[in-house]
Order: C-alpha cells, then sequence, then structure tokens
C-alpha cells in the first residue's frame, strides 16, 4: 500500500473531527472498581454476583449489549455507553455535551440506577486511581480477545503495563476543534498541562495493597507501559506539530492486533499500522490503530485528556468544568499558548519527575505547582458561562486546604484506617440527591 495514500488518509481522518464552535461539546469516561463492601476486593466479571450477571441484568433491563461469544462485555442506551476493561473496571461514557448541567444530569440518572443495581449484591463502585485491596495477580482478565492480545504484547514492553491494565481507573475528559490550528494550540496545551493534572488529579495512595512510594502513581505506570505508544509523545512540543505529524507517528507504531475483513481481530505483535493497513477506506481499522495508542493527550476525532485518576463525584464535574473553562475560551487558549511557547518535552518530564515525589509542593515553570493550580482554576472561572462556575467549587476547597485526592485519602486512611478511606470513595445513593 501507497505509504502516502495511507498517510492521507489518517490525516483526512483527524481532519474529519472539526466542528464550528457553536456544535463543540465535552465528553467524559469514568473507570469504576466495583467491590464487595465486606471484604473490599475486586468483584471478578466472572461467576455468581459477578461484573458479566450485572451487565446481563442491565441488558435485560433494556439496554443494547456489546458481546464477544457468549460474553456481554458492554452496553449502550440513549445517553451512555458502558463498557468493561481488562480486570473488570466497570467504565461509563456520558453522551457528550455542550452544557455541564446536561452532562450531569445523564450522570445523576444513569448512576443512581447501576448504584441501586450494585447495592443489592452488596457491591459498591469505588472511584479510586489504583485498586484499594486486590493486587493484580490476583485478578482475571476479561474475557476479550483484545485484551488477551495486549496483555501478551506488554509482556515483552514495560513493567508496569499488567498494573495498567489490571489496577488501574481513570476519568478521561474529551474536547473538540475547529481547525487544524485549534487543533495544535489544544493538543500542545494539554500536553504541557501534563504534570498538572497527573497532580492536581492524583488519587492512588494505595500501590498493590501498600502505601504508594511515588505520588502520581499513573503518571509512573503510564511511563512505563509502553514507550511506543503511552506518556507523552515528544513531537507534541514542536513547533511544527501538525495532523501529519500525528498521522506519521500512528502508521509507524507496532498495532498488537489487526482486523479482518470479517470483522475478527488477529494478533499482529510489532507489526506497525503501515505494514498492516491496506484498505484506505476503512475507516474502523483507522479508528482501532488511533485508539490503540494511550498517550496522555489522544486524537481521535476528537481529543482526550487521559492524565487524571478517577475522582468522586462532584468533584469529577470540578475536573470538566476546569477543561472547559481553559479550552473552549479563546482568551484562556491564547493566554496559555503564550505561557507554554518555550515548553519542551524535556522540561515538561521535569516537572513530572519533581511531582512523582512533591506532588502539590512541585515546581511548575519556576512557580508552586500548587499555586499554578488555583490560577488555572481563576482562568476557568473567567472562561466559563456563569452558571457553571459553581462546579469549580469542590476543586477550589480542596485547593485551599493544599491537598489533591490522594492528600484526602491519606488523611481518612491515617485517622480512621483504609475501611474508611475506601468508602469514602464510594458512589453512594445519597451522594447523588440533587
Amino acid at each position: 500500500m501507497d505509504y502516502e495514500k495511507q498517510l492521507e488518509a489518517v490525516i483526512n481522518y483527524i481532519k474529519s473531527g472539526e466542528k464550528l464552535k457553536e456544535e463543540f461539546t465535552v465528553g467524559m469516561e469514568m473507570e469504576h472498581f466495583i467491590i464487595d463492601k465486606d471484604t473490599l476486593k475486586t468483584v471478578s466479571y466472572f461467576g455468581e454476583d459477578g461484573v458479566g450477571e450485572t451487565l446481563r441484568e442491565l441488558h435485560e433491563g433494556g439496554c443494547v449489549a456489546y458481546k464477544e461469544g457468549e460474553y456481554i462485555l458492554g452496553l449502550e442506551n440513549d445517553d451512555l455507553a458502558v463498557s468493561t476493561e481488562p480486570g473488570s473496571q466497570f467504565e461509563v461514557a456520558l453522551s457528550s455535551k455542550w452544557n455541564i448541567d446536561d452532562l450531569k444530569d445523564i450522570y445523576i440518572k444513569n448512576m443512581r440506577k447501576l448504584v441501586e443495581v450494585f447495592d443489592k449484591k452488596n457491591q459498591a463502585m469505588v472511584t479510586l486511581g489504583y485498586h484499594p485491596v486486590t493486587k493484580i495477580d490476583e485478578i482475571k482478565i476479561l474475557p476479550k480477545k483484545r485484551y488477551d492480545f495486549m496483555y501478551k504484547y506488554f509482556n515483552e514492553r514495560g513493567d508496569m503495563a499488567h498494573n495498567m491494565m489490571k489496577g488501574t481507573c481513570s476519568l478521561q475528559c474529551s474536547i473538540d476543534y475547529s481547525s487544524e490550528e485549534d487543533f495544535v494550540k489544544k493538543y500542545k496545551i494539554a500536553n504541557c498541562l501534563s504534570p498538572v493534572f497527573y497532580t492536581l488529579f492524583d488519587n492512588a495512595y494505595i500501590f498493590e495493597g501498600n502505601p504508594a512510594k511515588s505520588r502520581n502513581m499513573r503518571e509512573i505506570i503510564w511511563e512505563n507501559t509502553d514507550t511506543d505508544r503511552s506518556g507523552m509523545y515528544p513531537f507534541s512540543f514542536d513547533d511544527d506539530l501538525s495532523y501529519k505529524k500525528y498521522a506519521e507517528n500512528i502508521l509507524n507504531t507496532p498495532l498488537i492486533f489487526s482486523i479482518d475483513e470479517n470483522h475478527e481481530q488477529y494478533y499482529v505483535g510489532g507489526k506497525t499500522f503501515k505494514e498492516v493497513f491496506e484498505d484506505v477506506r476503512d475507516t474502523d481499522m483507522i479508528f482501532h490503530a488511533l485508539s490503540i495508542v494511550f498517550p496522555d493527550v489522544r486524537a481521535k476525532r476528537y481529543i482526550e485528556i487521559r492524565m487524571m485518576d478517577e475522582i468522586k463525584y462532584p468533584l469529577n464535574f470540578s475536573a470538566v468544568a476546569l477543561i472547559k473553562g481553559l479550552f473552549y475560551d479563546d482568551t484562556n487558549l491564547d493566554k496559555l499558548s503564550e505561557l507554554f511557547k518555550n515548553m519542551t518535552y524535556e522540561s515538561c518530564m521535569k516537572a513530572k519527575l519533581d511531582a512523582r515525589e512533591k506532588g502539590l509542593d512541585a515546581t511548575f515553570m519556576n512557580v508552586n505547582m500548587l499555586e499554578f493550580c488555583k490560577m488555572l482554576v481563576d482562568m476557568a472561572k473567567a472562561g466559563l458561562p456563569a452558571n457553571e462556575i459553581g462546579y469549580l467549587i469542590p476543586l477550589e476547597e480542596m485547593l485551599e486546604k493544599g491537598m489533591n485526592p490522594r492528600d484526602v485519602f491519606e488523611q481518612i486512611y491515617k485517622e480512621k484506617g483504609l475501611r474508611e478511606a475506601v468508602i469514602e470513595n464510594e458512589i453512594k445513593l445519597e451522594d447523588l440527591d440533587v
């Protein structure tokens, strides 16, 4: 296959995501650990009262199911999609909206239903960045070909890839772009903010059953997953960043597995996308190639911001409001673009390494990380509609205490023990009353 035609196809796919500004939306995806309320251990996909059985119950209640063989692995209704991660983590993706109020309404309505289902089984949806009790060797991987292939491939890559697959949960937000110039500006700014988002929303005090030795475990895990496809892409900081540059990277990344004409997946290991990509009209293959990379900031037909640990409501909507206020306000975009004009991959990595040790006491852009975060919140306030500024209050209150979610967990852990710290991060019906 002609490389230039392949390149053009991937470029056009990313370009097809361009929207008019009045069509912009914000999306959010949230991963949850499903735990037994008594033992605090993870609930497997398999067996009686397993996650698989819960998915079947929800399907019987009216949701459309995604199956592989006999196994239900995902669900969909009009305003959300449920999927399952390798360690049976329960992901909820909301239909993207412009108004945060609309997103919250979808969240509250659907989460109430889900919590009620899990409550009946004496199970809880937990919002933490890393599993607080169960170690990854105790977790059976989901019956999904994609995950089998990834698990096999990652055996020879970073030494924390399996921690990523089975032990982590995240909050991801997606934003739109209007042009290549807008894409480049937002993509670079999001990468420059990578140390900030990892630190601000760090929620992983426990790692493999013990207090973690470092902060920002999510960042450490991704940096040790697969250098081809995780962490920050060095080209993200280049002055000539473009659709083409991103597309070239995708074409030259090992694909792990491919999809044949019958939609069957098969293992290709280290073969790159350009070696496998035959039909440039096959947008499913392009989507797969864009989805099988896991950088801090990922491009599809939108931009995904992927550095945040899973966090509890309503703080999760503070994250959404922060991102909307920063990235959908032209004044803020211009300010941040100017601020980061000399940021390099090396200087950003230096900030990441400092934050692993010091958290909010780290230095970022020659100032204290905590103070920088407060500045971002003030900028977001100025960029949001008046009726959405209130969503930032939980984040503001936390920062006024000089804390992030990890610090809050640690405080409860030391004062009241592990159980109380975990319970504090369970989604409860009373928390969803509005």
